[in-house]
């Protein structure tokens, strides 16, 4: 196993690794094993592996051409953290419809890419997208299908905890491979400060 973003405890700590009881054939080929309760295990190298590629992708791309969505209350907070420190668009909360493809809509915007936390909760989102040739990138747990997402990134995407690590890393690395932070630098703040607070 080649060396992880972080410890391999902290991703295991997060339940980054979980799936759930289903999963598609999309997703096959993310998951590790079957626990003995029926619960999928997905593959944390191939997870970090896929972190550190979007990261690179999106540091390619101007902060403000990167739309990140999450519908799901898990999601929201750390996608709002996830704009506040690589400076990209976020939508937590409902997607309006028309958001991408209505012009005369207020709030339109034209992202040249996205990311959602997860493509049955963010449909909308995706459907859009897909609607105006706009990449997507998703987070994706062992029962997501990935018609319409053109790169997964597999993760448990329901846990706070793991959601909140997920964007925090992609932060971090982003910021590491746009130079703002140097390779083996950290954010000033912790994943912990990425998830919902009750």
């Amino acid at each position: 196993m080649s060396e992880l973003l972080i410890e391999l405890d902290n991703y295991l700590a997060a339940g980054l690794h979980i799936g759930t009881q289903q999963k598609t054939s999309d997703m096959e080929k993310y998951i590790f094993r079957v626990r003995s309760d029926g619960l999928y295990v997905l593959d944390i190298q191939k997870t970090d592996e896929r972190i550190r590629q979007i990261a690179k992708l999106l540091a390619r791309y101007d902060p403000e051409d990167i739309l990140v969505v999450a519908t799901r209350q898990y999601g929201q907070a750390p996608v709002k953290k996830f704009g506040e420190v690589t400076g990209a668009k976020t939508i937590p909360g409902r997607f309006i419809p028309g958001t991408l493809t209505n012009p005369t809509y207020a709030k339109f915007i034209e992202p040249k890419i996205i990311v959602v936390t997860d493509p049955r909760s963010d449909a909308q989102a995706v459907l859009e997208s897909k609607q105006n040739g706009i990449p997507v990138i998703a987070l994706c747990d062992t029962e997501n299908l990935l018609s319409f997402v053109d790169i997964a990134i597999p993760v448990n995407n329901k846990g706070r905890k793991a959601i909140a690590l997920v964007y925090w890393l992609l932060a971090r690395q982003i910021l590491r491979e746009r130079g703002t932070i140097p390779e083996d630098g950290d954010l000033d703040i912790e994943a912990t400060d990425f998830e919902l607070k009750f």
